[in-house]
């Protein structure tokens, strides 16, 4: 068992989801165990208004909604498998992350009760939930986008990335590990980046690049 880290997700993002296969394998090889946290990209790009209402990112918001459900009901250790399924089957599939279907068989896919769905999404204090548990982490650690990894449990200081489009091998993915926990230790450092490279090749990407203008 490895260090405790916070990986805070998005469901709607491809970036977010690759990244969260490559911190799965760095847990598989027993570097870290990840501790899964919410964060809404609506609430995001929302800015400073409290309560998002259909900005950017709201596709989401069944799913994060659901992650609370998924909480109260199994534990805090289902919410990992949930993220893992809804995520396959919305950027390997192309399976649309909002629609109340896909989210009930991505719960039936993690062995979980598909009508933690309709629970979430009927009950105000779910939202409530994601709102609070996004704004904490941006008020004690700026955080500003996903993937965004913190360290010591969650309690200790936060990074942006890393951004990757594949999944590397094992040796790859240990020693990127080990870069960005310790820029995340450096106090002294705050940024490091360079143009993006090619688009993970996932089917939620090719499904955004045909529906744009």
């Amino acid at each position: 068992m490895g260090e405790v880290v916070r990986f805070l997700f998005d469901p709607l993002c491809p970036w977010c989801y690759q990244t969260s296969r490559w911190a799965r394998r760095v847990e598989r090889l027993g570097e870290i165990t990840l501790d899964w946290g919410l964060f809404s990209l609506e609430l995001a790009n929302a800015g400073g208004d409290n309560r998002a209402d259909g900005a950017a990112g709201s596709r989401s918001r069944p799913a994060l909604r659901t992650c609370v459900a998924v909480r109260a009901a199994a534990g805090p250790s289902a919410v990992g498998p949930f993220y893992a399924a809804v995520g396959a089957r919305h950027h390997e599939r192309g399976e649309a992350v909002d629609d109340p279907a896909v989210v009930r068989a991505a719960l039936a896919d993690a062995g979980l009760d598909p009508a933690l769905h309709d629970l979430a999404v009927t009950e105000e204090r779910t939202w409530e939930a994601v709102e609070a548990e996004h704004h904490a982490l941006v008020e004690r650690t700026r955080s500003f986008g996903v993937p965004t990894l913190v360290l010591d449990g969650g309690q200790g200081p936060a990074i942006f990335g890393p951004v990757i489009g594949e999944v590397p091998d094992d040796g790859d993915a240990l020693e990127l590990w080990r870069h960005v926990s310790w820029l995340a230790r450096y106090a002294n450092f705050s940024e490091l980046k360079r143009e993006r490279g090619p688009a993970p090749d996932l089917a939620s990407v090719r499904a955004r690049r045909r529906s744009a203008p």
